[in-house]
């Protein structure tokens, strides 16, 4: 099963410049006032449109799983606000965190063997 997240952000143009240029993944355009962001199998579908009250929110942490988390945090972490840094978990990851232009945290992690 294939989990895709459509959530509210701010601006959809800022919100491409971020996803792409920031943190690399692929972008494109999908319906009016809306873009596309994926990383590794990971998608989420932002939009502009006024579906929901207020502003940008989650309560929770979005969550990518890559193969090689080490190599990307290097990537990344001069060019994000990292929430947390590169860490062994005591639930088998290995992960980091940045806040995204939006507010949202995103957690990029590995599965530890």
């Amino acid at each position: 099963m294939t989990m895709n997240l459509l959530l509210k952000c701010g601006r959809v143009a800022e919100t491409k410049a971020f996803y792409s240029e920031i943190l690399g993944f692929e972008v494109s355009d999908s319906a009016e006032g809306t873009c596309t962001v994926q990383k590794d199998g990971g998608t989420i579908i932002f939009s502009d449109a006024n579906l929901w009250a207020g502003p940008p929110h989650c309560t929770g942490t979005i969550y990518f799983f890559l193969a090689d988390v080490d190599s990307y945090y290097e990537q990344i972490k001069a060019k994000a606000i990292v929430r947390w840094p590169l860490e062994n978990t005591s639930y088998g990851t290995r992960e980091f965190a940045v806040k995204d232009c939006n507010e949202y945290t995103l957690a990029f992690a590995q599965k530890r063997i």
